[in-house]
């Protein structure tokens, strides 16, 4: 089945694959030099004064069990279900306050959510899938991690392999067979 985007307008082929999955494929381990990659794509996000507010917890199943285990545990329930099949799985954090002046940043997250969408671009350019999720419990995060004031839980990610082929009797595959559909082109145009 393909999960590709039906555009309006041409774009680079990596967006019109770019797709979240409910249904990751267990079985397919993420290598730690294609994890790397990723992060150091969201290493070269732009961002308000450089300032490079992102920070992620970064969990691999097969190295670190337990660290990967604390981080589904900070996820809620129904996004628990289907990501404890994810073989690395992320938190998404943003520093509140620019490091040159100590002042809030009022758009720190929208830094966190351009960086995770870089490294959602080299995921897809690489043939995996990432599932960026705000389903999350930050005071548990903020617990479990020992997270210092200032630095706020945001998003969970999680990285794999999208699972081909799938049992069709399965939740998670049924929910990926749905259409892909956006807002109308118009419509997110609000002057031009």
């Amino acid at each position: 089945m393909s999960r590709h985007a039906n555009t309006d307008h041409p774009v680079h082929d990596v967006f019109v694959k770019r797709h979240s999955p409910y249904a990751i494929d267990p079985s397919r381990d993420v290598s730690e030099d294609d994890v790397n990659s990723l992060l150091e794509a969201a290493r070269w996000a732009m961002s308000s004064y450089n300032d490079q507010p992102w920070r992620y917890v970064v969990a691999s199943k097969s190295r670190n069990a337990q660290l990967w285990d604390s981080v589904l545990n900070c996820l809620v329930e129904p996004n628990q279900a289907w990501a404890q099949h994810a073989p690395v799985l992320m938190l998404g954090l943003y520093q509140q306050n620019f490091a040159f002046n100590g002042e809030p940043n009022g758009v720190a997250l929208h830094d966190l959510g351009a960086a995770s969408a870089f490294l959602t671009i080299e995921a897809t350019a690489r043939g995996l899938c990432v599932h960026q999720m705000g389903g999350i419990v930050p005071e548990k995060i903020v617990e479990t991690f020992s997270i210092p004031d200032g630095l706020k839980p945001a998003t969970a990610l999680a990285v794999g392999y999208y699972l081909e082929g799938g049992d069709e009797s399965d939740e998670r595959v049924k929910r990926d067979a749905a259409p892909r559909t956006r807002k109308p082109f118009s419509e997110i145009i609000i002057a031009s």
